[in-house]
């Protein structure tokens, strides 16, 4: 379980890979920053005073097939999930991600790559305390056979989510996480997947420019083109957990609740957190030691940006 003081990374990180989507090269540069900073996105291609994009569920915009946040200078970056997902496993809260393409690197189309280089380098614990978010009131999200919900849990995070495929070979799965067990391996090592067929219609809409087998699972009909196979038996359905923690840690804050969904992705989760944040009485702050001071103001649930280490 996390602890309840905020961490950051000891010293930078320099990662090299290719967009998924984009297909542009793309140096990657992890950076430690000071507590309650948060997730920070900079754009080191771009003008300096519009390239910073806050890591909030409020910047999400068209998150279709991966999470894209932009500013209102409309400095935008992409497939930030992945990443996302690793710093909320390791317990990362305050970093600043400088970039030199509009995309994260897909890498091998997991959070292994992220997760390693963080655990190179180690944490570094901080003098304030973590906000963890409770959740009060039960929220729901239906959007024809698609469904998520959000209800309150006791000092843990429980997702189960459901996939439902007409390919012979994924069908429907189920699974379960829960943060307390504190193993994430197999959601860590779960790549990104697609159906064969789909392609070309992906790339029609200038997608999929970096993808390859080398970076996602490919089905057709009952078989993997990918020669490895599966990394595991739950690797189709631990790869969505995967992407839904990436995108709950735009809320700025763990989530102590039970989250139920069938058939969820980005665009869904997103459509949840903008309803649960829109009425102040659905949560409250709480750390382990319980509830937060009243001082601590639920104006807005992502902290302010402070210094960061450059």
């Amino acid at each position: 379980m996390l602890g309840n003081f905020q961490k950051t990374i000891q010293s930078s990180i320099q990662i090299k890979g290719v967009g998924l989507h984009s297909g542009a090269q793309v140096n990657l540069n992890l950076k430690p920053a000071e507590g309650n900073t948060g997730i920070l996105f900079k754009r080191t291609d771009v003008d300096t005073e519009k390239s910073i994009v806050e890591a909030n569920y409020k910047n999400v915009s068209s998150p279709i097939l991966c999470t894209k946040i932009k500013n209102s200078h409309g400095i935008s970056i992409s497939t930030i999930e992945h990443l996302m997902a690793a710093f909320y496993g390791e317990g990362i809260d305050n970093v600043l991600v400088e970039l030199d393409a509009p995309e994260v690197p897909i890498m091998d189309g997991s959070s292994f790559d992220f997760v390693e280089s963080i655990r190179s380098v180690g944490t570094e614990e901080q003098k304030f305390k973590r906000k963890f978010i409770k959740v009060i009131n039960k929220i729901e999200i239906k959007e024809g056979p698609k469904y998520i919900s959000i209800e309150p849990l006791e000092k843990d995070l429980i997702i189960d989510f459901e996939i439902v495929y007409k390919n012979p070979l994924i069908r429907t799965r189920k699974h379960q996480f829960k943060l307390s067990k504190g193993d994430l391996t197999s959601i860590y090592n779960s790549r990104t997947f697609c159906l064969y067929e789909d392609i070309d219609q992906i790339m029609s809409m200038g997608l999929a420019k970096g993808g390859s087998l080398e970076n996602a699972i490919v089905v057709q009909e009952n078989k993997i083109l990918n020669d490895s196979g599966l990394r595991h038996r739950h690797e189709f359905v631990d790869h969505k957990i995967l992407d839904c923690l990436g995108d709950l840690m735009l809320s700025g804050h763990r989530i102590f609740g039970h989250i139920k969904t069938s058939q969820g992705g980005h665009q869904l989760t997103n459509t949840l957190l903008r309803k649960f944040f829109s009425d102040s009485s659905n949560w409250q702050y709480e750390n382990f030691d319980g509830k937060q001071k009243e001082q601590d103001s639920k104006d807005s649930v992502y902290s302010s940006p402070a210094a960061v280490n450059a």
